[in-house]
């Protein structure tokens, strides 16, 4: 008997698709199906690679954004704010001046994921530099960016209920190859 995820990962989609999780994790068959689909995790370790990485898909997408001052891998942050990442802006003034620093933070938890997870949560923030709510607009500029957005999160989704339920990463200790991603 596997247990059952006592968290909310997957809330708000279709029951067919809860239930076909729960089947997956019943069987014992959803670590397999994920490796099967995701077989190589990415290769951005540092918070050097990620800051680049995030650089290079804003430079692609978003060109005429504000500057981001921080990008990091945060370990602290699932825990805490129950958050997969975070965009954050602060204003101060400096003289006569207003400084604003942006910031995107994302969750250690995504060092050891596949590029098309790291890609998911990274435009996701991204997105947030120009729209704010999690609304149609949001959504839009996610698709913009990443046309599979929404699988991606679901599959995260079902990654992270993966994880809550057996307690193992799928893909530590997996190699990586250079330039996975």
């Amino acid at each position: 008997m596997h247990p059952q995820p006592s968290s909310n990962f997957l809330s708000g989609y279709p029951v067919s698709l809860t239930e076909q999780v729960q089947q997956l994790i019943a069987q014992g068959q959803l670590g397999e199906v994920l490796l099967k689909k995701y077989p190589i995790p990415h290769n951005v370790r540092t918070d050097k690679a990620l800051y680049e990485y995030v650089l290079e898909l804003k430079g692609r997408y978003l060109r005429n954004a504000e500057p981001l001052s921080k990008v990091a891998f945060d370990s602290k942050l699932h825990v805490i704010q129950h958050a997969l990442g975070t965009h954050t802006r602060s204003s101060r003034v400096q003289g006569i001046n207003l400084k604003t620093k942006r910031e995107i933070r994302v969750a250690a938890v995504f060092k050891e994921m596949p590029a098309e997870f790291l890609r998911m949560i990274v435009i996701h923030e991204l997105a947030h530099i120009k729209e704010r709510e999690h609304d149609k607009a949001f959504y839009q500029l996610c698709r913009y960016m990443e046309p599979d957005y929404h699988q991606l999160e679901f599959d995260l989704r079902t990654y992270l209920t993966y994880l809550e339920v057996s307690g193992k990463s799928l893909w530590s200790g997996v190699g990586v190859e250079v330039g996975a991603i």
